[in-house]
Order: C-alpha cells, then structure tokens, then sequence
C-alpha cells in the first residue's frame, strides 16, 4: 500500500546565472557558465519524468516532485516561458524564484496562463534596508512586479535573507506582506559563500537567531502565513525530543535526503548553497547519482557527522543548515560539510 502522503522532493533548477543585481549576499561566485541548451533541458526533463515513474512502480511510494524554477534571474533567460511550459506539460508543479524586479504585465499573465503554482520574490525588509542591500530602486521595483503578479491571480510569497542587516526589519516585512495581499511570508539565514563570503561578520550569533525566531513563532498577522525551511526553525515549535530520534533522516535540511539542484551548465549539487559538483545533468545518471554519490551518502549517515550535530538526539528532523555549517566552516580554513551548525541554539535535549 503506498503511503497516504507523497514524499516531496525538490529539484531547484538554475536556468541561467545572470541576474540584472548585485545582492550583497548572493552566492554567486562570479563565476561564467555555459548554459545548458533548451534541447539538453527538455532530455533532462524527460530522465526526470522516468525516473519518479520508475521509482514510484518500484518502491510502490508516491512522489510529489516539483521545480523550484530560478536563476539568477530566471526572466533573462529568453526560452523561459517555453521552458516553464515543458516542465508543467510533463507533469511537474512549478515554482518560480525571482527578484520581481522585471515581472510586468505580460510575464505576470503568461505565468498564471502556463500554470504556475507560485512565485517566490525575494524582499529583505522596507525600502531603505532592501535598496542598500539589493540595489537602489530595486524595492520599487520588486513592488511593482509583485503588484503584476496578483493582479494576474499568480500565488505570491516573499522571502528575506535574515542577518544584521535586516533582522531587526522582518517584523516590518511582516506588515509590509500583509498589506500587499500577498499570502505568505518566508525567511532563511545568510550562507556566507560566493559574494556573501564577505558578509560573514554580518552572521547573527545562536542567541540571536534564537530571539528572532521566537519573535517570528509569535506573530500572528492576519491573512499572513509566515513559513521557512530552516530546520531549526522548526525544532522550536516541537517538544523535546526525549528518546533520540534515531539515525534515518525524516526531515530537516534537505541535502541528500529531499533534492537536488541542477546549475545553469548542467552541474549537479546537494543544495546551490552547497556547491561540491555530483555530475552533471544529461551526461550522468540522476538516479545513479541520488543512490550512489559519496556526498550525498555522507549527509545521510549520521555516524560521519561532527560535534553537537553528531550527537544531537534530534539529527533525524535536523541536521542543522548543511549549506551555513560548510560555508561558515571553509571561512575558518576548515572545510567540512558535515562539521555542526554555528548558529544552532537548541539546547541539547
């Protein structure tokens, strides 16, 4: 009998690099890519649509697969739309990850007509604070893009990146959400890799993101869901974990255990914000990958992993933030992508 919920799992699909910003946190590492071609993407689909076909007749599981669609900027690809289209024609949900900032009427509409399920719209706080850390007169016009977007019936929902900079705003950016329309309101920590490297000190400490969170778990703005997929996040709003949890993953960070990413060149990763390549989409089997990559076995056994993750009683529905741990771990000269998460304030259980 299959189970009576489909088992998410999220390919974050990069279709180009280039983005008409320069965000002080990007992850972005300046890097030039060869994109992937629109022939090669569609054959990439098509393994794709095989391989939950497969899994699913095999495992007898139910998947509920999904792209999270974005760049860069995923609107200066000029083969978006088409792309959009095939993914959605083969069955997938489609998500769409974009700074809003040249989403007019047009692309708004041609979203809702293609079947879009949402678009994420990056926001970090009121103009001020956005402007100064994703460029001036981007707030503007981010706003108008998002205002195109309801207007066209498209699901929105905005998402801060959460350091100095901006925490202190995110109740702000809580008022600011609800009074756009928009239905809901997401956040994650700062990744101190790729540009963001240089906004390491700008990290808030354990004892803060704890505070934040709690003020966050408190808010209760009507018509506003406010979400996130930080795993620590969600150790909060559960009771101690009392016996350990045990050793199989069954939820928290999502490397190896939930998703890949496929890169603008076809590369592929964990997580983007975990850049350590696995091979590459339309040369090397994504299901071989996902059974037999080394990486992927090494966050999935709990034995491997370093200090108070490691022992943590809650390592199945946590892990801490394997991206933040391995960027923030390279920073101090010690690269590991299993070393713990330095901003983990569960107290152990």
């Amino acid at each position: 009998m299959s189970l009576s919920s489909p088992y998410d799992f999220v390919i974050q699909w990069h279709l180009t690099e280039k983005c008409n910003l320069r965000c002080r946190h990007c992850y972005q590492e300046g890097a030039k890519y060869q994109e992937m071609s629109a022939s090669l993407i569609s054959s990439v689909i098509n393994e794709i649509s095989r391989m939950f076909k497969d899994w699913q007749a095999a495992y007898d599981l139910e998947f509920a697969p999904s792209f999270n669609v974005t760049g860069g900027e995923p609107f200066l690809r000029p083969d978006f739309f088409a792309i959009l289209e095939e993914m959605i024609g083969a069955g997938f949900d489609c998500y769409v990850l974009s700074n809003g900032t040249i989403i007019n009427k047009e692309r708004a509409q041609t979203l809702a007509d293609l079947g879009v399920r949402g678009v994420q719209v990056s926001m970090e706080g009121p103009a001020g604070i956005h402007d100064a850390i994703r460029g001036r007169g981007s707030f503007r016009a981010s706003r108008e893009g998002v205002k195109n977007l309801l207007a066209a019936g498209v699901n929105v929902s905005l998402n801060a990146t959460l350091s100095r900079l901006n925490a202190a705003a995110f109740m702000d950016l809580a008022g600011i959400a609800a009074s756009w329309g928009v239905a809901e309101l997401g956040y994650s920590r700062l990744v101190p890799s790729g540009q963001g490297q240089a906004m390491l000190t700008q990290m808030l400490e354990p004892q803060e993101v704890k505070t934040l969170y709690e003020e966050i778990l408190s808010l209760d703005v009507k018509g506003l869901k406010i979400s996130t997929g930080d795993p620590m996040a969600a150790q909060m709003s559960v009771p101690p974990a009392g016996e350990d949890l045990g050793d199989i993953p069954a939820g928290g960070c999502a490397a190896g255990v939930a998703g890949l990413t496929i890169l603008a060149d076809g590369t592929i990763t964990p997580c983007r914000r975990l850049p350590i390549p696995l091979g590459r989409a339309g040369e090397d089997s994504l299901r071989e990958i996902w059974a037999t990559a080394p990486v992927l076995e090494q966050l999935r056994d709990r034995s491997r992993y370093r200090g108070k993750c490691g022992s943590c009683k809650r390592w199945s529905a946590c892990r801490g933030c394997r991206a933040i741990a391995s960027a923030y771990a390279r920073a101090q000269g010690n690269p590991d992508i299993l070393s713990p998460d330095p901003q983990c304030f569960i107290a152990p259980d």
